[in-house]
């Protein structure tokens, strides 16, 4: 199963590539939506993106971007002071007496406001590395799909809650980040001919055992450098009372040789350029067409190395 991989917050490149346009109001409300829902991931990449976006058009988003961030930065500030309060009364309490309680405070004051540090040096960074664009299930995504006849990008949640479910269909099927080729026609039936999407992926991520037992997380990332059309399956989930979402999911395959060699027994499938049209405008009657555009897929070699942080 794709366990996280490596997405392009380049918009430019789904516009000029494709001629798609961006969901401006999309964007605008996720980041409206993550001042008051903490359970709303997005990338650093993606946030550092539209904080520096200077076209009149993504002003909404600038701004919502930028909320979202003094709202961090102030409960950061918050929890600083709180933990630097309570550290201070441990450290005094411990020179009167050494207690079990003002031991384990001072240790979790401590921790607290190192972490609340860091945190606040990575809202500050404005050099990026390669693992800001890494993405987890939950981590809301720029997939292209296309909506009334036109090609668009707009943020989707990498884990695919399917439409007409409950709300808990999160926590039965959590592994609906992959939808196995194997199973299209079964699970995904109401998704695979109706709604298909593509997200411009560089690498991806997986969980392998080592040849010594251990588990470690191997970035697997193509030898020539190109950026992956990945094929995805997504949904509009709606609910009374409830926001909307839309969600995704990476069609997976057997991998090939080089990533089973690595210990890893599925991979995400990368689409021709060529087929990117048909794909995202699929034909419900004639599955066996979208079989082939999957079946007739890129195949890089993989390069494969430990992750870096």
């Amino acid at each position: 199963m794709c366990y996280s991989a490596q997405v392009i917050e380049a918009y430019d490149e789904y516009c000029s590539e494709f001629g798609a346009d961006i969901e401006i109001e999309a964007f605008a409300k996720l980041y409206g939506m993550k001042l008051y829902d903490n359970r709303i991931k997005t990338t650093h990449a993606l946030d550092a993106t539209l904080a520096i976006e200077k076209r009149d058009k993504f002003e909404r988003i600038r701004d919502a971007v930028e909320r979202h961030k003094v709202q961090q930065v102030a409960k950061l500030g918050q929890e600083l002071v709180d933990q630097r309060e309570r550290l201070a009364k441990a450290e005094f309490a411990l020179t009167r007496k050494s207690t079990k309680k003002a031991t384990d405070d001072k240790r979790i004051a401590s921790n607290k406001i190192e972490r609340a540090l860091e945190k606040l040096a990575e809202l500050q960074r404005t050099e990026l590395k390669a693992s800001d664009s890494r993405i987890f299930p939950g981590y809301y995504v720029p997939v292209m799909i296309v909506e009334d006849g036109k090609k668009v990008v707009r943020p989707m949640r990498y884990q695919c809650r399917i439409a007409g479910s409950s709300e808990n269909f999160d926590t039965r099927f959590p592994g609906t980040y992959n939808a196995r080729l194997d199973n299209l026609d079964g699970f995904w039936r109401k998704q695979f001919g109706y709604t298909h999407g593509i997200a411009i992926v560089t690498a991806f991520y997986e969980y392998v055992t080592t040849a010594t037992g251990e588990k470690a997380v191997i970035e697997f990332k193509p030898q020539n450098g190109q950026s992956m059309y990945v094929a995805c399956l997504w949904s509009h989930w709606v609910s009374t009372g409830k926001d909307d979402l839309y969600s995704f999911a990476f069609i997976t395959d057997e991998p090939p040789a080089e990533v089973l060699a690595a210990g890893h027994d599925r991979c995400i499938i990368p689409l021709k350029r060529k087929y990117v049209d048909a794909w995202l405008e699929p034909d419900p009657q004639n599955l066996d067409a979208m079989y082939t555009i999957l079946d007739d897929r890129e195949r890089p070699y993989f390069e494969h190395l430990p992750a870096s942080q």
